[in-house]
């Protein structure tokens, strides 16, 4: 069992949604990331998603975008995300990591090695966006025959001839994308929402969360009553790009949470 599944097991026993938080490693800076990460668990975040900064991320909007530059220009490596996550581990020993990125990073140093070394600093899952079920055999079967969960993306357009083959190999939860599209372009709405969810969890005992377009604790509040729970990514990054400091990034965050848990 991994620490997602055992958050989730958790959460099912207190009859509670899950908040996840996602941010990207090393934006603004390595110090100030890893305080503001180090800090999501006493705001109320149940699972940290870290982005792995990256040149061409295909499936996010400007503000990640951006985020991710400026973690590239601040000299964020895939190494120093992993010793990001290390950093946090020495602390905290229990809640979860996912982390969200692309495969050019990994590709090149090799799934073997990486496995490896995510493993060891203490990564519990990855969501990678560009690799489809067909490439498995890639990186999906080793990162689970290694304990990591990988997890999956469902989106509106996933049919019900795709859906089987989404989730074939998916573990942990399904990250269901509210919207069609790119992060931060649209609003969630849980009135569309609720019924795809529904649909996925015929098809699945796992637990299915809501990402892209919830930026309000009233959002996160909706969005959760009708799934698993719900992920805020792009109103977190960009409150942290307007300049905020830690602990008013992390008071939003608390704001987000206590939304997403009142469902």
């Amino acid at each position: 069992m991994t620490r997602i599944d055992a958050k989730f097991a958790e959460l099912k026993a207190a009859n509670k949604k899950a908040f996840v938080s996602y941010v990207m490693a090393g934006d603004p800076d390595f110090e100030t990331s890893l305080d503001v990460v180090k800090g999501l668990p006493a705001a109320g975040v149940d699972i940290i998603e870290l982005g792995l900064p990256f040149t061409d991320p295909m499936a996010d909007g400007p503000t990640i975008q951006l985020a991710g530059q400026r973690a590239l220009e601040g000299g964020m490596t895939l190494n120093k995300t992993l010793e990001l996550a290390r950093r946090f581990r020495e602390d905290d020993d229990t809640t979860p990591i996912v982390l969200m990125g692309y495969y050019n990073p990994i590709y090149s140093r090799g799934v073997d090695r990486f496995l490896e070394d995510a493993k060891a600093a203490g990564i519990d899952g990855l969501i990678v966006v560009d690799l489809p079920p067909e490439e498995d055999s890639e990186l999906c079967i080793p990162a689970q025959k290694a304990g990591l969960n990988f997890i999956r993306l469902a989106t509106p357009t996933t049919d019900e001839k795709r859906l089987p083959r989404v989730l074939q190999n998916t573990s942990g939860f399904v990250y269901y994308v509210s919207i069609n599209g790119i992060t931060g372009s649209a609003e969630a709405e849980a009135t569309n929402v609720g019924p795809e969810v529904t649909r996925i969890k015929s098809s699945t005992d796992l637990p299915v969360i809501v990402g892209f377009g919830i930026n309000t604790p009233e959002k996160a509040e909706n969005i959760a009553s009708v799934a698993d729970g719900a992920v805020v990514g792009s109103a977190i990054v960009s409150k942290l790009a307007s300049g905020a400091s830690v602990s008013e990034v992390l008071d939003f965050v608390k704001s987000l949470s206590d939304g997403a848990h009142r469902a």
